[in-house]
């Protein structure tokens, strides 16, 4: 039989993380199969062939966007001339969805394309789901009410469950993370994860570093970790924090070991608030962009929360601070509020595990390697 060839499409780390556990899957069924796909150092450890690095790629925003448009028709312009070439067995998208919903429709119909953690139509941009329905032949769910929308609209819809369940896994006990790092045990550690992206760190941690010295000053008992991704440059975080008046440590590459040794979080809206929700801990979410990229997209979004972790759940679970809400002395006026009420705290803890109930079971990664195997 010959070789079989995939081409894994996505554009940003949480997409990679997905797409890498999805390659290391597909792997275990087709240990010969040829694996291509945008990606970065991760993608490479698992001795898949990269051929554009997205390191540089995450856009946020209408105008940062609209910069990097050239950059964009390039990497188009490279993964089609790699399809023509090669033609491979499937292509799979993964998130992504500004390239590659565009992508999909310019791949000629005879390969089947495969959409891997879906775009989030539901909620905004519903005129996509046409797009979907034209040039996608598989979509391959995380959420169990996005098979049910999709199989609405009469698409192809099969629910994996969320591959965090099996990504989300600290490395260390809370004690020796607090050891390691010289943080006290005695003292309320609060997370503060500000995002993935240049331009949210920019807008959203001096909100968090505000709040959190409101919160010092009520509270003088508490200690802050930033959790910093490992692919940003340190001088982001360097600018804003100098001089801050906290007991405050950033640390790089340990997401989850973070947010399991602290007793709260605020976290920018994303892949975090799972993240933070599949570990129970409480949190809020946090979320301000610059104003006109909001005035933009407000508009487009037709659900009435921000947070996945409250659309799963289809209530307010987490309070979410967004935009011209986001203001540090109300944040840290309802932080205070949870810290001294036991009952909120654990009412939300309850939540946040029926909503962890909801995401499936783990595996995900593996159930969607072996629908995409019989197709391919």
């Amino acid at each position: 039989m010959a070789q079989k060839h995939i081409l894994i499409i996505c554009g940003e780390a949480s997409g990679e993380a997905n797409a890498a556990n999805l390659a290391a899957a597909i792997k275990e069924i087709y240990p010969s199969i040829k694996i291509s796909a945008t990606g970065s150092s991760l993608m490479k450890s698992l001795g898949v062939n990269v051929f554009y690095d997205i390191r540089n790629l995450a856009a946020f925003g209408f105008f940062d966007v609209i910069k990097k448009l050239p950059e964009f028709f390039s990497l188009m312009n490279t993964i089609l001339e790699k399809i023509k070439k090669e033609k491979p067995d499937a292509i799979i998208l993964v998130d992504f969805s500004g390239l590659n919903l565009r992508l999909a429709r310019k791949i000629n119909k005879s390969i089947p394309v495969i959409y891997y953690t879906s775009p989030q139509v539901w909620a905004s941009r519903l005129g996509r789901i046409k797009t979907i329905k034209r040039f996608i032949s598989k979509m391959i769910v995380l959420f169990q009410f996005e098979e049910k929308f999709y199989r609405e609209h009469g698409i192809d819809a099969d629910f994996v469950g969320h591959p965090l369940l099996d990504i989300v896994k600290p490395a260390m006990h809370r004690e020796e993370f607090l050891n390691k790092f010289a943080l006290s045990k005695d003292k309320i550690t609060i997370a503060l994860l500000p995002g993935s992206r240049k331009t949210e760190i920019k807008n959203i941690l001096p909100l968090m570093l505000k709040t959190a010295i409101l919160i010092n000053k009520k509270l003088p008992d508490t200690q802050f970790i930033i959790a910093k991704p490992a692919q940003l440059e340190w001088v982001v975080y360097n600018r804003i924090i100098g001089g801050m008046p906290l007991n405050l440590k950033v640390i790089e590459g340990k997401t989850y070991d973070c947010l399991q040794a602290a007793d709260f979080a605020l976290v920018a809206s994303g892949t975090a608030t799972m993240e933070a929700a599949i570990l129970g801990k409480p949190f809020f979410v946090i979320y301000k962009m610059g104003l006109l990229n909001y005035l933009l997209y407000r508009p487009q979004v037709k659900v009435p929360f921000i947070g996945m972790v409250n659309i799963i759940g289809r209530e307010l679970i987490v309070p979410e601070f967004i935009q011209f809400n986001a203001k540090p002395g109300i944040i840290a006026e309802k932080t205070l509020e949870l810290f001294n009420s036991h009952e909120k705290i654990r009412q939300m803890a309850d939540k946040l595990k029926g909503v962890k109930a909801l995401l499936g079971e783990s595996g995900a990664a593996k159930r969607a390697a072996k629908i995409i195997a019989e197709i391919i």
